[in-house]
């Protein structure tokens, strides 16, 4: 038995080996799709694979939401094979547990409508940008709505199977997507900068051109 099991075996059984697969798909997914979209942006393998960004885009789009079924599978496996808890037990955490899961979806859902499917799932690696930055709810209460709404489901599900183990996987999606959110947004504003320069540049070629023009017609 190791220490972490005769210390906290009676909240988290560190034995089991669905806790550690589970942990390992949290892990896994964002570091992929991150390594993925950056290789995308800077060599367009998936777009070259499958003719066109538009469907390169979609065929992440599925591959990611696949994985977010099976890490969301086997982390309700790894809760069923850990002990419950009386203080996660009865009527208040069950309740809370559906509310979290509940706004986390909502959260979720409504920044999905918002950005759309390529907004999503990182369209613009494959160079479909935005036209604006999305600024409407859930935008308005945190800029990571998916991200955050991921956790509270997390934390949701933990505490309607009055699981602790759960709130520590809880511990691990957070901690994972706030990692996630430093390697993403600075990467992401820079390709929105890189466009906003690129117009500019067209902008000003343009008005010389004009200009050039005009003073043509002068001579």
């Amino acid at each position: 038995m190791s220490p972490l099991t005769e210390q906290y075996g009676h909240l988290v059984d560190f034995n089991k080996r669905s806790l550690l697969i589970s942990a390992c798909a949290i892990a896994f997914n964002p570091t992929f799709w991150n390594i993925v979209a950056r290789r995308e942006y800077r060599t367009k393998f998936i777009t070259k694979a499958f003719g066109s960004a538009q469907a390169g885009c979609y065929a992440l789009a599925i591959t990611i939401f696949s994985l977010g079924l099976l890490r969301d599978f086997l982390y309700e496996r790894a809760l069923r094979d850990q002990p419950s808890h009386p203080l996660l037990e009865g009527e208040v955490p069950t309740y809370a547990g559906y509310a979290l899961v509940a706004l986390g979806n909502l959260f979720v859902i409504s920044s999905t409508w918002q950005l759309g499917i390529t907004g999503t799932f990182l369209g613009d690696y494959f160079g479909i940008l935005m036209d604006d930055i999305v600024t409407g709810f859930p935008f308005n209460v945190t800029n990571a709505p998916m991200y955050y709404g991921s956790t509270m489901s997390f934390l949701g599900s933990a505490l309607i199977y009055g699981k602790p183990a759960g709130i520590l996987l809880t511990g691990v999606v957070l901690a994972v997507y706030l990692v996630a959110i430093q390697f993403e947004n600075p990467f992401t504003a820079e390709i929105y900068a890189k466009r906003e320069r690129e117009r500019s540049k067209g902008g000003s070629k343009a008005k010389k051109a004009k200009g050039s023009k005009g003073g043509k017609k002068e001579l």
